[in-house]
């Protein structure tokens, strides 16, 4: 099996590049996040005339969780057990999309995730980011309590982990994205048993590139976008790659598709 991952900025702008991308990749199910689409108005129909299935969780023209399958899609969840509301009336935003796909032994639980971003640091928004990591964290150790399950937590993270998954510390110096509680929430997924399986494969590349200050044509991105699987899954997992490519040209997101090889 082939799974990817990719925050679509606006799944109704790109959803001809979407297509695209799915019939070249021989990606057989994909997560989107920050489609940024109300569930009534989601593009269902090309997803279906190629082949897949389509679940997705929308609920304003912020954020929005998706995934399609086109080896079987079954028990959607919208959203986790214990995950944080935003705001003053703790609304319950739309990042988080647990799906099944494909079948019998080969069965991933894949969850499509939009980590908050977190603004600034002093920002409650940041606050908000952490706390809804460890819900994560929280939910997911249960997913992965039995030995044998197939998990895949994969999407924006809105975490760059290490130095160089920035292109320059200095201008990221008292941001979000590196500090250190961030990073360590992220850390905190794999002392809890799930493996991050992509640098493994590709030690060093970035994932996003802002759309301002020509940053793509400068290669001054940032690695916000990972795969962690729980142990039976990351066992099983063959290759991943990721595909720059796809921020070119004309309508591009400014992140691009993550690929997980699966045996």
């Amino acid at each position: 099996m082939r799974i990817a991952t990719w925050n679509v900025n606006s799944i109704r702008t790109r959803i001809d590049r979407v297509i695209g991308f799915l019939e070249r990749s021989g990606v057989d199910a994909l997560a989107m996040q920050e489609t940024k689409v109300k569930d009534e108005l989601f593009p269902v129909a090309p997803f279906e005339m190629a082949g897949y299935e389509i679940a997705f969780h929308g609920t304003n023209q912020w954020n929005g969780v998706a995934i399609a399958s086109r080896v079987g899609l079954a028990d959607v969840e919208l959203g986790f057990p214990g995950a944080p509301g935003w705001g003053d009336e703790s609304v319950t935003e739309a990042r988080a999309l647990g799906a099944t796909v494909g079948t019998g032994d080969d069965a991933v639980r894949l969850w499509s995730l939009y980590i908050p971003n977190g603004r600034e640091l002093d920002d409650p928004h940041y606050a908000y980011k952490l706390s809804w990591l460890e819900a994560l964290r929280l939910a997911g150790s249960e997913w992965i309590s039995d030995g044998e399950a197939r998990v895949a937590l994969v999407g924006d993270w809105n975490v760059a982990p290490e130095d160089h998954d920035v292109w320059s510390m200095d201008f990221f110096e008292g941001k979000t994205h590196v500090s250190e509680p961030e990073r360590a929430a992220f850390r905190a997924f794999a002392e809890a048993g799930f493996r991050e399986v992509t640098r493994e494969f590709v030690p060093e590349q970035y994932t996003y590139w802002d759309y301002q200050q020509l940053r793509f044509p400068k290669n001054q991105g940032m690695r916000i976008d990972f795969v962690y699987a729980s142990p039976a899954l990351a066992a099983a997992v063959t290759g991943a790659e990721i595909d720059r490519n796809e921020r070119k040209g004309k309508g591009a997101s400014d992140h691009v598709p993550v690929i997980v090889d699966i045996a």
